[in-house]
């Protein structure tokens, strides 16, 4: 044993992000690059042709104190972009604009740099005209049909990386219109880290593994993400969302859509209106919680995307309800004290109620990944008559990020051209030559006017339904890099969306946050982020430091007494069953016509019935199975059924499957079937038996009395589990569950 007597906290634990620890405050005295840390090396200094040169490695990094651009002019300002006046638009001419988001656009290839990991399928939306009146959008008419593409993803992680982490989720639809393609490119969450895009690259950086080693992948759970949201308040709203519990959805099938933006209608009087945009899924808004979240990533990191393709190929086809908030088009752009141009800020259902306008459904997967999914080009700027946009800084950004990004991604201008991204309507852009052609254009005249090829293609007026930018008075103004004061409210949107939750979700946020800071290595990064709690609410931030052993700080502002929207939690309702996954768990033992009776009414119901057997192959009656004890996880089922004697099967030992445990425990029940019905019950799941299954629940220690457990005979068992379903969870097993209905 070692007789090193030096500190133990002095001992060098490994995961220091930086060769020096960061202070509380934002370092404001300029000083040079820190020097790699210890632990860290460089390329020898070579030149083109492998010359050594002898010189320094650290030639390779960055240099000087100050933010310069690229040609080394330094920066006096880099969070804000070039606008004609405070609430204007963004301007061409902002050269550091275009050029950081050039960039960073174009860091990596051929992989997107965000929502790099996605799953796509093929869809119909139907209108049903209740948007007539505020839009002339001609697929928003009554009856109207339009082909679809959505490609659903997560933000942070690689190509390679899990579906089920912690993140932000792409929810982005293609929408195939007869009057040009019209792409509304939202997420998960209705708001977004940051008011101005300048300030995207800052964002993505902050939450992208660490540059040196790469780690942690898929993650928000460490230093850099934190420093920066700790320093970036405007980031809280958006961080209080995905550490609730619609970080890890249960299914793309049960997550919300948003545009996240504000835009501008206009209907065929000329009349505009301001609107944001809503996916509302049929089957509710349901997540996973956080052990399944762990578990699915090591036994089935593919767990979305399998779901997805999953349920269309059995049928059961994902719908979605698009709605639209609108909202007077008023010169202030406000309303009921909400700036529309913020998109760190929501304005509540019971405030401007959601209309549905049509309903999208997803019913056919892609043939080929890459060339679909992979491939498919999204941008916010492919609008169509009667959809224009505002002056939301973060937005006028994406206009130009989204068609840059392609020229590296796909190849060239030409991208249009993939089968994928070809619009429904015909097209005659002059455009000609470049990488990747595949249209073999005639004529000789690509430019206009023009009489060697007839004059064609001529312009549109707007009665042949032309995209014309509906026109807006802009106020005198200087251009200057600022934001709005009505922006500078960084708290209050966080603490009416915490403190709208039932208790069990704002429990799971206060665990969310003490994971995720606990896995910082830095002190004053989880200070600096407890004062922002405590900013938002004073039990949360108590809860957050207790587990961080750290002491819980005083606000610095004042906390306000919104009134909670109840449209903002997830336990409320009853939803459809469609698409639900019920495990069975089956032998040669159990009555084999009550089974396929079972079978059938899951199957009626529009869930999907999977047989759990001890082996693979058919069982006595004929019935083929699904899943055996070796391959079923309990994360995979949304209820399970017990209608076997579960009898350890002749593979149930140690040596073979290291979560069998130990069989002489409970001899008379296989001990995985134990496993799967021990993490059913604690992940609060519907647990329904007949016949044996008792014995099962025992050797699991799950209480036949217990809420959510319903053993019988299988008609009565399968009508009650039903009922439990349509609640996704009992939620009366959590220790805050008794509490669920009540709203603080």
């Amino acid at each position: 044993m070692s007789t090193n007597s030096t500190p133990a906290n002095e001992i060098p634990i490994p995961g220091v992000p930086g060769v020096e620890p960061p202070a509380l405050a934002e370092p404001t005295e300029p000083h040079e690059p820190l020097p790699p840390k210890p632990d860290q090396d460089a390329p020898e200094t070579v030149t083109p042709t492998g010359v050594p040169t002898g010189a320094q490695k650290s030639l390779h990094s960055q240099s000087g104190s100050w933010l310069t651009t690229a040609q080394g002019a330094r920066l006096y300002e880099t969070d804000h972009s070039l606008k004609a006046g405070a609430r204007g638009p963004s301007l061409l001419q902002d050269h550091h604009l275009r050029e950081k988001i050039m960039h960073f656009d174009h860091e990596r290839i051929p992989e997107r740099v965000v929502h790099a990991r996605g799953a796509g399928a093929h869809g119909t939306f139907v209108a049903n005209g209740a948007a007539a009146g505020v839009t002339k959008a001609g697929f928003l008419a009554s009856g109207v049909e339009t082909p679809v593409f959505v490609r659903f993803s997560t933000v942070v992680g690689s190509r390679g990386s899990a579906d089920t982490v912690r993140d932000t989720r792409g929810f982005a639809t293609k929408f195939y219109t007869d009057e040009g393609t019209f792409d509304l490119v939202g997420n998960n969450i209705p708001v977004f880290f940051i008011q101005d895009g300048i300030k995207f690259p800052d964002v993505i950086h902050a939450a992208k593994p660490h540059p040196d080693r790469e780690i942690p992948q898929a993650q928000s759970a460490h230093d850099t993400f934190w420093d920066f949201v700790s320093l970036h308040t405007e980031a809280q709203a958006h961080t209080m969302w995905f550490m609730a519990d619609r970080g890890i959805p249960r299914s793309y099938r049960t997550m919300e859509g948003f545009g996240v933006h504000t835009f501008r209608l206009q209907n065929a009087a000329g009349e505009t209106t301001l609107v944001k945009f809503h996916w509302k899924p049929k089957q509710g808004v349901h997540s996973l919680v956080w052990e399944e979240a762990l578990m699915i990533n090591g036994t089935d990191p593919d767990f979305h995307r399998r779901d997805l393709a999953d349920a269309i190929e059995a049928g059961a086809f994902p719908e979605w309800e698009l709605g639209i908030q609108t909202f007077p088009d008023t010169p202030d752009e406000t309303f009921e004290g909400i700036d529309l141009l913020d998109p760190t800020k929501i304005v509540p259902e019971e405030l401007a109620p959601v209309q549905v306008v049509g309903t999208m459904t997803l019913n056919a997967n892609p043939t080929n990944f890459f060339a679909e999914t992979e491939q498919v080009a999204f941008h916010p700027g492919h609008l169509v008559p009667g959809i224009d946009v505002t002056n939301d800084a973060l937005l006028q950004a994406r206009l130009f990020s989204y068609l840059d990004t392609q020229l590296t991604r796909l190849g060239g201008p030409n991208f249009a051209q993939i089968p994928i991204n070809r619009p429904h309507a015909p097209v005659n852009d002059m455009f000609r030559d470049g990488f990747h052609q595949m249209a073999v254009h005639a004529g000789a005249a690509p430019y206009r006017p023009n009489s060697i090829d007839g004059g064609c293609p001529f312009l549109a007026g707007e009665d042949m339904s032309a995209y014309i930018e509906v026109p807006q008075e802009l106020p005198a103004s200087a251009k200057k890099r600022e934001k709005p004061a009505s922006f500078d409210d960084h708290f209050s949107q966080a603490r009416l969306f915490y403190l709208s939750l039932a208790p069990v979700e704002q429990e799971h946020v206060a665990q969310a946050y003490t994971f995720e800071l606990g896995k910082c290595y830095e002190e004053n990064i989880r200070k600096r982020q407890l004062q922002a709690l405590a900013n938002i609410d004073a039990d949360l931030c108590a809860k957050v430091a207790a587990g961080l052993g750290l002491e819980a700080p005083a606000p610095t502002v004042e906390l306000g007494d919104p009134e909670p929207s109840a449209a903002l939690s997830q336990l409320r309702g009853s939803w459809p069953l469609a698409g639900r996954t019920v495990g069975i768990i089956a032998d040669e033992y159990s009555d084999q016509d009550a089974l396929a009776t079972a079978r059938e009414a899951i199957h009626a119901g529009g869930m999907v019935p999977l047989i759990i057997a001890p082996h693979g192959g058919k069982l006595p009656g004929g019935l083929p199975v699904q899943r055996t004890y070796l391959t079923a996880r309990s994360v995979e089922f949304d209820a399970v059924v017990v209608a076997g004697s579960a009898k350890p099967a002749p593979d149930a030992s140690p040596g073979l499957d290291a979560k069998a445990g130990d069989p002489s425990g409970y001899p008379g029940v296989d001990p995985r079937v134990t496993l799967l019905l021990a993490e059913a019950y604690r992940h609060c799941k519907p647990i329904g038996g007949w016949d044996s299954a008792g014995q099962a629940l025992a050797a699991a220690s799950v209480p036949e009395d217990a809420a959510g457990v319903v053993l019988g005979s299988g008609p009565q068992v399968l009508e009650r589990m039903a009922e439990l379903l349509s609640k996704h969870r009992v939620w009366e097993r959590f220790p805050a569950g008794a509490e669920q209905g009540t709203l603080r």
